[in-house]
């Protein structure tokens, strides 16, 4: 028989240091019994050891203890069957899964609260009130403080999103374990005032392999908007269904320090007041608590954690802007030093994890009433068109660039191309809760701020194009998701500084701040399929103009479907004989892809599925980064059956190589990428004989020079050069096969790419403008370097082809415009099938010879040992006079750096072969903790 637990009532909750935190429980601090008896007149008890006996503990269940004493981490196995035993046992949780990782283990969660809140049906009101305060239009007030007074919060504990970061998962089971077993007042009171739903493991794959990223070698604290992975997809469906007022996100990093919240600037200026107050006053609560039970072994408390170094909310992709930008709670990073002993890691995880559902539970009140106004706001603002401002939370600074004076009331998705894409976006808005709506009739736009920085006057937005109202409850994430720019207020840079989808996808968008009600119907699901039936005879045609519609051709050629592509137009077409109409329609339905039936055949060059290699040479990680994100384009959306191609097999020219139609070269670290001179000569002889070579970034443009397969050359970038992941207008050649379907101008996303010279032997597909058209968002000094440089090459050689890009276009597998690109490359004809592009005119009309002097001198202009450090280095800014007292600080750590000065900045550059990102790198944290704490003013900081 299971007992009941007590529920102890909420004015028994210390207040600590002046602010309102934990009541240091019995598991860091006594408690005195409280008189107060639940609905079932049990009474909560004194003895901060007491527990139900049918939950099972931890020790019981592992053989050790969850926190001190602990020898190991658990493993992922041992977290699905303690949390499935832990939810037959007790009567205050349910269990179920979240998701499927990507080889198909489970996300297993687990909810827990006071009893009484579990009985049927009562679990799913909770949820659904919560849901209600997001949406004050149907909520009164009245009703909205009822829902204050009497329901619990809802605070989310998630862990082990990187893999080989464990302890977070194994302090969130023993945090399920208390309040699923826990008799104290203290464990009564967060059970009465909060429903916890705890995820231990969020990436069970990257765990069991004791790797940061998941199987396809995706960060999945990167992935929040985006949802390309499934476990990013099943978490944000769920917290759709219990929406969080507070989420814990716990992580590991470097050293042996602790780091929870206030946080580093900068803070995205669409974060609502409220969460970044609760943040902040959760961080008094964990510093408050944070010395009891040996949290701190043997240090001083202050010595064992930091605040504000490192760790922004800016990018709307983490575990902590999304939910605080999304959802309107207080989303946190918490990170342990991995150097400490693992029982220390446990339990300095778990005393936040108390700490935080204490604080949660002592102002839930608070937490409910001000989470309603969060929506109240955003919906005045839209109304109003009004944006955020700026602000900074770290004492020594001050926002450098304000948000700017200017009013957004509506957006506009234009759908005269790319109609797939279109889609996807307004599918991915849809998904977190955004109304958009289809106009129904055209509509003058007087004031039309044009997506690149154009404006115009009474603009004609069609019919059918799609209508985002900023005066509704998502304002903050419409602003935050599609603006052109995030309008960063401190240039420090934990990851990229702008993700516009609109500017990802190249989906034409134009905002306004006037005041329109047009006609317009709300969007109710995908649209998209077979518009019009074709006659047994006829045909089907669609556009290739989208990454959506890439996809639907390879999934139609995976089904060996014969498709054929107009190599004018992009217009892919099929016999109608060939597919069954349902299913066309079905499968260009879940594309949103727009297919049209007509009476004649199907023409242009048949396309065959690509056979496609991805090099795994030197430099290049196959479990993470651009060989992950390929294998997951072309593997898993795409369908493509693709075969890893080493060093070796190039260098030895066998069949794994040669009998390939496609090589895929990912970005990375090496020039030359292991290979030999008969391997870099294999190598251009196999393009020449009708080979498609697609070099990425840094590796993959670089190889192509080496084995002399292009002309263009590296332009070395001036001092004081960074480009913090940002959006650029570039100049299209639409001639060009590669850019097929994509128009004249466009947008690509470059991220401190290599500056590229043109070819003087190939087809210049991407430029940046060098007039007034120049154009970038996001964070950019001395960006004016780029203008006339190329950013994607069409180098026929022989039958085959080299198509470079400067860019990374498959970037976590969110640049639509990219991955549309790559596709057009992976289905070129050799130029044995088709010579009328112009980059193989001009190859034709330049003198052999003059092609091999050429491409030989553009090899010799980048040697493989002055690039191969530049790969993502780290940078650190500070004034002139600040240089030598910085350098003293990094040449405790490395003595590779090197400064230059530009404008009165010096900028101290440390080689980062790895490529590895900021969290990932083993002293970029201690070294900017340290000159911080050195009293040197930065600049900036791009790792």
């Amino acid at each position: 028989m299971r007992l009941r637990t007590t529920m102890c009532g909420r004015s028994t909750y210390a207040k600590i240091a002046g602010v309102a935190a934990l009541a240091l429980t019995a598991l860091v601090a006594p408690v005195s019994p409280a008189a107060y008896a639940d609905p079932g007149g049990d009474q909560c008890v004194s003895d901060p050891n007491a527990h139900v006996t049918s939950v099972p503990s931890p020790e019981k269940f592992f053989g050790f203890p969850l926190g001190k004493g602990q020898p190991r981490t658990v493993t992922t196995d041992e977290i699905r069957t303690y949390v499935e035993a832990v939810g037959r046992a007790s009567d205050r949780v349910v269990t179920g899964t979240i998701a499927h990782s990507v080889t198909g283990q489970e996300l297993p969660y687990a909810i827990v609260s006071s009893s009484h809140h579990m009985v049927p049906g009562q679990l799913k009101k909770i949820a659904a009130q919560i849901r209600s305060l997001r949406d004050p239009r149907s909520l009164r007030p009245d009703k909205a403080a009822r829902i204050a007074e009497d329901g619990p919060a809802i605070v989310w504990i998630a862990g082990n999103v990187h893999g080989g970061e464990k302890s977070g998962a194994d302090a969130a089971l023993r945090t399920l374990y208390e309040l699923a077993g826990g008799l104290s007042c203290d464990v009564a009171t967060r059970n009465e005032n909060l429903v916890t739903v705890i995820m231990p493991t969020q990436n069970p794959d990257g765990r069991n392999a004791d790797r940061r990223q998941n199987e396809y070698g995706f960060d999945l604290n990167r992935d929040w908007f985006a949802r390309t992975q499934p476990e990013t997809g099943g978490k944000i469906e769920m917290l759709r269904e219990y929406p969080a007022q507070v989420f814990v996100d716990a992580h590991e990093m470097g050293g042996r320090q602790y780091f929870f919240p206030p946080n580093a600037d900068p803070i995205h200026h669409e974060i609502a007041a409220q969460p970044v107050d609760w943040i902040n006053r959760i961080g008094a609560a964990n510093a408050a608590g944070f010395g009891y039970n040996g949290a701190c072994r043997g240090a001083v408390t202050t010595e064992c954690y930091f605040n504000y170094a490192t760790y922004d909310m800016f990018y709307m992709g983490y575990g902590d802007t999304v939910p605080a930008a999304g959802f309107g709670a207080a989303g946190m990073t918490f990170e342990k030093g991995s150097a400490s002993a693992v029982e220390d890691r446990v339990q300095q995880q778990f005393n936040t994890q108390w700490a935080t559902t204490g604080w949660a539970a002592a102002n839930r009140r608070e937490i409910l009433d001000g989470y309603y106004k969060i929506w109240q706001t955003a919906i005045e603002q839209g109304k109003a068109g009004t944006l955020e401002p700026n602000e900074v939370v770290q004492p020594t600074n001050t926002v450098q660039f304000p948000v700017p004076d200017v009013k957004v009331r509506s957006y506009f998705l234009l759908p005269d191309r790319q109609i797939g894409d279109v889609r996807r976006l307004v599918e991915r808005l849809r998904a977190m809760d955004v109304e958009v709506y289809r106009l129904k009739q055209e509509v003058t736009v007087p004031n039309a701020d044009v997506f690149g920085g154009r404006t115009v006057k009474n603009l004609s937005v069609p019919a059918g194009a799609y209508w985002i109202p900023m005066d509704q409850p998502q304002k903050h994430w419409i602003q935050a998701l599609i603006a052109q720019d995030p309008y960063v207020p401190f240039p420090y840079f934990y990851d990229v500084s702008s993700w516009s989808n609109p500017l990802l996808m190249g989906v034409a968008t134009v905002s306004t701040g006037d005041a329109l009600s047009p006609k317009a119907d709300a969007v109710k699901g995908m649209d998209g399929g077979v518009v019009s039936a074709a006659p047994a005879n006829g045909s089907y045609s669609y556009p290739m103009d989208s990454a959506a519609a890439s996809e639907l051709t390879f999934r139609l050629l995976g089904q060996g479907v014969a498709l054929s592509r107009d190599l004018a137009t992009g217009v892919v077409s099929l016999p109608a004989r060939a597919v069954n109409r349902g299913d066309l329609d079905k499968l260009a339905r879940s594309y949103g892809v727009a297919v049209e039936g007509r009476a004649g055949d199907a023409s242009g060059t048949p396309l065959r599925v690509p056979d496609t290699g991805l090099f795994a040479g030197t430099g290049v990680s196959t479990t993470s980064g651009s060989y992950g994100e390929a294998r997951y384009v072309l593997g898993e959306r795409w369908g493509l059956d693709v075969k890893a191609v080493t060093t070796a097999d190039v260098n030895g020219n066998t069949p794994a190589f040669t009998e390939r139609s496609v090589l895929l070269v990912p970005d990375g670290s090496s020039a030359n990428g292991g290979l030999t001179a008969q391997g870099l000569a294999n190598l251009k002889a196999w393009v020449a004989a009708g080979g498609t070579y697609v070099g990425l970034r840094n590796e993959g443009t670089r190889v192509a020079r080496t084995a002399g397969l292009t002309s263009t050359t590296e332009k070395t970038k001036p001092t004081g050069y960074q480009v913090i992941g940002s959006h650029f207008r570039v100049n299209v050649d639409t001639a060009s096969q590669v850019a097929l379907g994509r128009p004249a101008e466009d947008f690509q996303f470059n991220n401190g790419d290599p500056i590229l010279n043109p070819s003087v032997t190939g087809a210049n597909v991407l430029t940046y403008p060098s007039d007034g058209a120049f154009w970038s968002n996001g964070y950019t000094t001395n960006a004016n370097a780029l203008k006339g440089s190329v950013a994607l090459v069409d180098e026929p050689t022989g039958a085959g082809h080299a198509v470079l890009f400067a860019y990374n276009p498959l970037f976590r597998a969110y640049n639509e415009n990219g991955i549309h690109l790559v596709a057009n490359a992976l289905l070129l004809p050799s130029s044995k099938t088709s010579s009328d592009t112009e980059a193989a005119r001009t190859l034709a009309a330049t003198p052999a010879g003059k092609v091999e002097a050429l491409r030989a001198d553009a090899a010799k202009a980048s040697p493989a040992d002055d690039l191969a450090g530049e790969w993502r280095p780290i940078v650190i800014q500070v004034a002139d006079a600040d240089a030598g007292r910085a350098e003293a600080v990094v040449r405790t750590y490395t003595d590779t750096a090197r400064t230059a000065s530009a404008d009165g900045s010096s900028y101290i550059t440390i080689p980062n072969p790895e490529g590895l990102a900021a969290d990932e790198h083993p002293f970029l944290r201690d070294m900017v903790h340290d000159l911080n704490g050195a009293g040197i003013p930065l600049r900036s900081v791009v790792g």
